[in-house]
């Protein structure tokens, strides 16, 4: 446990990107609430997943990071999970398969209700109010009751964020996660596509492979990873009295987990050393992914690292690499030749979706997918031509047949994007561009082996 640490000590420093409630009492009260409430996740747990991305620092495994730019309280429904959670298993048997290593898949699900904003003021035709902040704190709808930060929210917020996990749980360990059910994952929409035509193609040669297992007496009821898998759930380390509610000191091995998400990440503008998000996050056993972008300082990325991973445990950090398509060949090299000479153990991660994010002529805000598949193609690039695994990819993306992101097989182009535009807040790719940027990663992971 560390010393002169404890849930609270952030707020001796600095706390960007925090709401400012009027009613000091009533959040003390939803405090002191949440406290007294069942854990989301378990220590051990924590610890096998750290033991997992721990891999992905040698290369002998991948971790996939996808999910919900922001969950909402509008859109909660078991089909959404379901969807999603069926991408996000196509996605990673279609990597374990070239790669032939095992894929760590991590859901930005069950908690991602909180998102900082570029500006705390959101002005329609001249009428000022605070901005969307995400359902963990205020609603979206543009009127000055919604807009006022509640902290009951965060009761809410938890109730879905365990109620989605128990659903996750339920299809990680109930037989939906099974080998032999992989032909059943394609999604409606995505049947007819190419990509659909593909997976079909991977999944045949599955259960090929299967059946010749079987015949050898190998199968799902003598293998339990053929049944089950290891899903485990992320989210931005944001609104810290939520964090902190959650923080407890683990009775096995006496230290202390966040045991609201099995991993966290300190964001693009919460990453200060002396900031309160990294004191926060300094003190607790979770894996902690930390986002780089093109403003990131070097010599104080480097000192954050050291202050969240003093021994540099593998499996500790993250690096969540989030450049945009036009800056990460110039920008990205130093960091990694850097903290490769320093013998800094994190798993490189690639996040193509934020720095690509930019205005349609239809005014909807929207993500180019060439964009996207050129961030991550110079990623592999990069780390080929300098001889450091590629680790993981970053990704918000739904099982929803939504229409945020511009281009893919499916053509969505910018008079699109109003059909089926539903996020709370950035654009996500849908099933059918996530299976297709799968088999992109596929290909360089297969030159990789």
């Amino acid at each position: 446990m560390k010393h002169n640490w404890n849930p609270l000590s952030w707020k001796n420093k600095k706390a960007l990107h925090q709401p400012i409630y009027e009613d000091l009492s009533k959040l003390n009260k939803v405090i002191a609430r949440m406290k007294k409430l069942p854990p989301l996740v378990f220590a051990g747990e924590v610890r096998e997943l750290k033991c997992e991305l721990s891999k992905c620092v040698d290369g002998k495994g991948f971790l996939l990071q996808a999910g919900d730019c922001a969950e909402s309280f509008a859109e909660f429904h078991p089909n959404y999970i379901r969807n999603t959670f069926r991408v996000i298993m196509q996605m990673a048997v279609i990597l374990s398969f070239a790669s032939g290593v095992p894929v760590v898949k991590l859901g930005r699900l069950a908690g991602q209700f909180a998102k900082p904003r570029s500006s705390p003021i959101e002005n329609k035709d001249g009428i000022e109010l605070p901005s969307y902040l995400g359902d963990m704190i205020n609603g979206i709808e543009f009127n000055e009751f919604s807009r006022k930060p509640d902290p009951e929210r965060m009761i809410q917020s938890y109730n879905q964020a365990a109620s989605t996990q128990n659903l996750l749980r339920a299809f990680a360990y109930g037989g939906y996660a099974d080998l032999s059910t992989v032909q059943n994952w394609n999604l409606d929409f995505v049947k007819k596509s190419k990509q659909g035509s593909n997976f079909k193609n991977l999944a045949n040669r599955i259960s090929e492979c299967l059946n010749f297992m079987n015949a050898c007496g190998v199968n799902n009821h003598s293998v339990r990873q053929l049944s089950e898998t290891n899903f485990y759930i992320s989210h931005e380390a944001l609104l810290l009295p939520y964090e902190s509610a959650f923080t407890r000191v683990d009775s096995t091995s006496g230290d202390w987990y966040n045991v609201g998400a099995h991993m966290l990440w300190i964001g693009d503008r919460t990453r200060q050393l002396n900031g309160a998000h990294v004191e926060f996050c300094s003190g607790i056993s979770n894996p902690i992914g930390i986002k780089v972008g093109p403003k990131t300082d070097l010599s104080e990325l480097i000192e954050v690292i050291k202050k969240i991973n003093p021994q540099n445990e593998k499996g500790k950090i993250i690096l969540i690499i989030r450049m945009g398509a036009k800056s990460i060949e110039k920008l990205y090299p130093p960091i990694l030749k850097k903290i490769k000479k320093l013998k800094l153990n994190v798993v490189w991660s690639c996040d193509p979706m934020h720095a690509n994010t930019e205005k349609a002529k239809s005014g909807f805000k929207t993500r180019i997918f060439r964009n996207i598949l050129s961030e991550v193609k110079s990623f592999f690039k990069i780390h080929n031509i300098l001889g450091i695994y590629a680790g993981g990819i970053h990704l918000e993306m739904t099982g929803q047949n939504v229409t945020e992101c511009i281009g893919g097989l499916q053509k969505i182009s910018d008079k699109d994007l109003s059909s089926r535009y539903h996020t709370h807040c950035d654009p996500r790719l849908n099933a059918s561009q996530s299976i297709e940027l799968a088999f992109l990663i596929a290909s360089h992971l297969k030159k990789i082996k």
